[in-house]
């Protein structure tokens, strides 16, 4: 007997029939859904959960929130790239050997990584242009959020914290960031409130 295809399997191939479409929930979830029903006779828990895994591991491109795409090309080539050691010395040279994001460095005794800027499962290669020096600590933050992301949340957390402390000068700075940040919609699902 024929293993039944899973949900994951379901979504992907309705992608690899629409290929390098976008496509928001509302274009695949009903006719997905319909089809795991009719084949196990009850509807999906959560078909965008798959979906996300499927963009995780490379077979679909998240090109905003609840909008994928299937590219067989990039499918083809969805190798994750790593850094050689001689990339990383080039690009903690590059970067002074201090953090992008906070300026601290190994003579403050800060761990170091080599981060890529576009995120390696976004299809962010491994070259020098795409690489930068993170803290343990904002690396670990950024995770796989983009930079426009990652800056967007950094300000956030500056402006709160300049309010605690009553940085009068830092709150209106990065009040004016983040201003910016709402006047052009950029990353408009992280919500700030002023």
């Amino acid at each position: 007997m024929a293993k039944l295809p899973s949900l994951s399997d379901l979504i992907l191939a309705y992608f690899k029939s629409h290929p390098n479409q976008d496509l928001s929930h509302n274009d695949w979830v009903d006719e997905v859904s319909e089809q795991y029903k009719q084949l196990k006779g009850n509807i999906p828990r959560d078909p965008w959960r798959s979906a996300r895994k499927l963009h995780q591991d490379g077979y679909l491109i998240k090109v905003k929130k609840g909008i994928y795409r299937y590219d067989p090309v990039a499918v083809d080539k969805r190798e994750i790239e790593d850094f050689s050691a001689e990339q990383k010395l080039v690009i903690l040279e590059k970067g002074g050997y201090r953090c992008a994001q906070c300026g601290k460095g190994r003579a403050e005794g800060v761990e170091l990584h080599i981060d890529h800027i576009k995120p390696k499962d976004k299809g962010g290669k491994a070259t020098i242009e795409n690489g930068q020096v993170l803290c343990s600590q904002h690396n670990f933050l950024k995770k796989n959020l983009n930079a426009t992301e990652s800056g967007k949340r950094m300000f956030i957390s500056l402006y709160e914290k300049a309010k605690l402390e009553n940085e009068i000068k830092i709150v209106a700075f990065s009040r004016t960031v983040l201003e910016i940040f709402e006047e052009f919609d950029i990353n408009g699902h992280i919500e700030w409130k002023p």
